[in-house]
């Protein structure tokens, strides 16, 4: 991954955040039940947190172009975010418990994407 691809995955990963937030506080407050307005809720905040992760890693990766450590951390926040954030806001705007079942796949991917961040802080490659 590209410096400039992770700026723009990052900068539409918080444009959808900031949508589905104020969706979900304005549309879906009186539509939803409490537990899967929660669930939705849960879904907008890791995908902002982690959508701000890869724009903090597009930053590193214009100082250090090419480092395959940052870009693996990119991608795998960006899987996890579709994954995890994905899979929660499915389940809350269908109730369709099962998909549930997908969300910890995002989050061992957002873990994968922490975790090879601090690979490259150490100064490795992978």
């Amino acid at each position: 991954m590209t410096s400039r691809l992770a700026l723009l995955l990052a900068a539409l990963l918080l444009f959808v955040a900031v949508a589905a937030g104020a969706f979900g506080a304005h549309a879906l407050r009186s539509v939803l039940a409490p537990d899967l307005l929660a669930v939705y809720q849960t879904a907008v905040q890791y995908q902002f947190w982690h959508a701000l992760g890869v724009l903090a890693i597009g930053v590193l990766l214009a100082q250090r172009p090419g480092n395959r450590a940052l870009a693996v951390a990119a991608w795998l926040l960006v899987a996890g975010v579709v994954l995890f954030s994905g899979s929660l806001y499915a389940l809350a705007l269908t109730g369709i418990r099962p998909l549930g079942a997908i969300t910890p796949f995002g989050g061992a991917a957002l873990l994968g994407g922490w975790a090879a961040l601090a690979w490259a802080a150490l100064g490795s490659e992978l």
